[in-house]
């Protein structure tokens, strides 16, 4: 883009659409980090940068912004616990490796090799455990103050359900808003970080530390995203009447994603992923010029050096985003159902019962593999269990 064409597109109405678009992120993309213990600076750094990366590559034609991915929120808090977050960073640079490589398949095999390796009957019961598998913690975050849960969830559901327009687009930060002003009111709330936040201050950026176990378990978890990254584009697609899949892309995009998850885990933040909330705030105001989506990445990454910010953000109560996370977790699992009904998996087939059968006990039982120093666990021990037995388990011919 020349000179001319960026002082055309820098204008202070498409400044305004940038800032309400990272509005409409804003409240997932700080969500995930609160939820798993970093910074939330980190993350809205690392959502500006992957954005402006994923632009980079796919030559600045598709309008995306690219957000902390929920899908990767219980495998996180997990890691967490058996590798330290530093060895968990290195896992989630490796899934965008993963990325990268799935990237170079597309290029030379095509979509159907993804589609043929990661079936709905895999990804589907996946998602489902991704959902369950924090259902506790949901729980245990809420028991804090029931109370506050309670109206924060109840928030939620009433915007998702009868929200309009915009509205309809924000029910996290617009419940998180509505519960933090009850905790107010009740004394819940310590400001005390925010009044000892500078107004420009450094995210807390964490060094990764080489961790083969971290990565094992890690890598695994890449299927659901990378299979929502693909209805991500088309869905985009489909608002701008462009096929995306051809040009840039597929290849183009989703190794976006991936350089941009890599980055990510590279300063100590979390997975990136194309937000769909995002996507239909440009279905509703028919705003497709990518340029507006970079003005938001600029804007987060701003966002990321004010301390007050950072500091506000940790003032929210833990029973407030329990009250999210009761209803965000139940969702997730039923976007798993959701897969399998859509893609009309026959759930009747032995073949397909026995894969999500075996899936969702592995997934959701706690299994897990050893072998000295080597582990495989919960979520990514589940879908390699789903992946095999897809490939070695034989078909009926309905199904071929």
């Amino acid at each position: 883009m020349n000179q001319k064409t960026l002082r055309e597109q820098l204008t202070p109405k498409n400044t305004v659409l940038g800032v309400q678009f990272l509005f409409v992120a804003f409240g997932a993309t700080v969500l995930v980090p609160l939820l798993v213990g970093i910074d939330p600076a980190v993350a809205l750094f690392t959502a500006g940068v992957g954005t402006l990366i994923f632009h980079l590559i796919t030559k600045g034609q598709v309008p995306v912004f690219l957000g902390s991915s929920f899908a990767f929120i219980a495998p996180i808090i997990e890691a967490t616990k058996l590798f330290g977050w530093p060895g968990t960073l290195s896992g989630i640079i490796a899934v965008g490796l993963v990325y990268g490589i799935m990237s170079a398949l597309i290029k030379i095999r095509g979509i159907k090799f993804i589609e043929r390796l990661f079936p709905a009957v895999v990804v589907g019961p996946v998602i489902m455990i991704i959902g369950l598998s924090l259902a506790s913690a949901a729980v245990d975050m809420a028991k804090n103050s029931w109370t506050l849960a309670t109206v924060t969830l109840i928030t939620a559901i009433i915007v998702v359900i009868f929200g309009k327009k915009m509205i309809k687009l924000i029910p996290v930060f617009i419940a998180i808003a509505v519960g933090y002003i009850v905790a107010i009111f009740m004394g819940k709330v310590d400001f005390s970080a925010v009044q000892n936040a500078g107004w420009f201050t450094l995210p807390e950026f964490t060094v990764p530390e080489f961790s083969w176990q971290a990565i094992l378990y890690m890598i695994p978890v890449a299927i659901a995203p990378i299979i929502e990254h693909v209805g991500d584009i088309y869905a985009i697609g489909g608002v701008c009447d462009k096929n995306f899949i051809e040009k840039p892309g597929l290849h183009r995009t989703m190794l976006g994603d991936g350089i941009a998850t890599a980055v990510a885990g590279m300063f100590g933040g979390v997975p990136n992923t194309t937000y769909s909330e995002v996507t239909g705030a440009i279905a509703l105001t028919k705003v497709t010029n990518p340029f507006i989506l970079r003005i938001a990445a600029i804007t987060a990454i701003v966002f990321a050096f004010v301390g007050k910010i950072s500091g506000f953000l940790k003032t929210i109560p833990t029973a407030v985003l329990g009250g999210i996370m009761l209803l965000l977790f139940g969702m997730i699992a039923s976007i798993g159902i959701k897969t399998l009904i859509d893609s009309k998996t026959n759930l009747s087939e032995t073949r397909n019962q026995v894969i999500v059968s075996v899936v969702l006990t592995v997934g959701i039982g706690g299994a897990i593999i050893q072998y000295g120093n080597f582990s495989l666990a919960g979520i990514g021990l589940a879908a390699t269990v789903g992946i095999i037995l897809n490939l070695i388990l034989p078909q009926t011919k309905k199904e071929e």
